[in-house]
């Protein structure tokens, strides 16, 4: 996926190397204005340790008060201001800002002190140059602090923005820790509702079938003749056995039964659904999800409640996020009764998806996008034993593939 300018700009800022080459940048360029405007060695030292001081500034942010003092040190010994010092000298503010190596009053009160003794000495140096230089407290005499004044608002500026930039950083990496904080809630609760909503249609199927454990046990004692006194207290013991497991699901996953609010009869009644059904969940999807395809290859097997159930509400759910997300697309659904007991399902749409080696975390069918159901497949597949995948597809769209075994070979 293509990145804007603005990002690749920010990408190569964070780089290691941006703060060796910009400071051997500014070094190079102060070599060649000393060469062009030679100083004197107090102004010559200062400009280049200034300038070459910058290169550690990430690494050792308190470097940057050695930038600042050696670039007001050089500008003092010489009324001219090289573009260098300039340059290195509202880098190393902003740096004390952004890192924060002192408090930002602190730090603009130093720069201030520093401006003030700068222009003392230039003020000194005008004198001896027989330039016309009123004295103190006379009229005229504050001009001569304008020097003072114009370094402490750059110092001022510099080192507020510095620590905007950071403020700004901070916020966002906050920003972006209570969001992945809140995406991990939502799909631990995603999680949580799916293994109810698993109980539920568990407790449904082992209800029904210990049931048929105690009606067919009961009614042995009855229909098959011939029964010794022993085998018919071990039918009724059977049967007695059934029935306690039966009042123990119930207290134990009865509250799970249906979901909050739903108390209907529907709800109680209503026969789970298998892959028999397929066909007409795929009809379903395609009165108003766009052109749909079922198709089936190897011989139909009657699985156990568990892996038909799992596997519909796979389809299902896949198929609800190809609504979702790629609305009007060509989806096909392939139910492979394999070799060696495997069921394997694949949903495939041929939307937008994420794009063939694509972020699987980006586009329409982002993870984000469909965390609850993309983590209530994974449950579905894991309660059976099995493992579900989801992503870009091979030729584009979005494919989600369950691999569901259901016995040993």
């Amino acid at each position: 996926m293509s990145t804007s300018p603005q990002q690749r700009l920010r990408d190569w800022i964070a780089a290691p190397a941006y703060p060796w080459i910009t400071g051997g940048a500014v070094t190079v360029g102060a070599v060649v204005e000393l060469i062009a405007v030679p100083g004197g060695v107090t102004t010559t030292v200062g400009v280049l340790v200034s300038a070459a001081s910058l290169m550690w500034r990430r690494s050792f942010p308190p470097v940057a008060m050695l930038t600042v003092a050696a670039g007001l040190i050089a500008f003092a010994g010489d009324v001219n201001l090289y573009v260098s010092i300039m340059v290195s000298g509202l880098t190393g503010c902003y740096s004390l800002g952004r890192n924060r190596v002192l408090h930002p009053a602190l730090t603009v009160a130093g720069g201030a002190l520093g401006a003030v003794c700068v222009n003392l000495v230039h003020i000194n140096t005008w004198s001896r140059m027989d330039l016309p230089v009123p004295a103190l407290w006379e009229k005229g005499s504050l001009s001569l602090f304008a020097e003072s004044f114009l370094l402490t608002v750059v110092v001022f500026g510099a080192v507020m923005m510095g620590d905007a930039v950071r403020s700004r950083e901070e916020t966002r990496t906050e920003r972006s820790l209570a969001q992945a904080k809140l995406i991990a809630m939502e799909r631990q609760q995603a999680a949580e509702a799916e293994r109810a909503a698993i109980a539920r249609e568990l407790h449904d199927i082992v209800s029904h079938s210990v049931s048929m454990i105690a009606v067919q046990a009961e009614s042995a004692t009855y229909t098959t003749p011939g029964l010794t006194p022993e085998a018919r207290d071990g039918f009724q013991q059977i049967a007695g056995t059934a029935r306690s497991s039966m009042a123990e699901l119930r207290r134990l996953l009865g509250v799970l039964r249906t979901p909050p609010g739903d108390t209907g009869p529907a709800a109680l009644t209503a026969p789970q659904p298998t892959l028999d059904h397929l066909a007409e969940l795929v009809e379903q999807h395609r009165a108003v999800g766009g052109p749909a395809e079922l198709r089936i290859t190897g011989e139909r097997v009657a699985l156990p409640a568990a892996w038909e159930l799992s596997a519909y509400r796979i389809a299902q759910e896949a198929l609800t996020n190809a609504r979702k997300h790629a609305p009007g697309a060509r989806t096909v659904v392939e139910v492979d009764y394999g070799a060696g007991r495997l069921l394997t399902l694949r949903v495939r749409d041929d939307g937008p998806g994420t794009g063939p080696g694509s972020d699987p975390g980006s586009g329409p069918h982002s993870v984000a996008g469909t965390a609850h159901g993309l983590t209530g497949m994974r449950e579905r597949a894991a309660l059976v034993g099995g493992r579900l995948t989801a992503g870009a597809g091979p030729d584009g769209g979005f494919l989600v593939e369950a691999e569901l075994p259901w016995g040993s070979g």
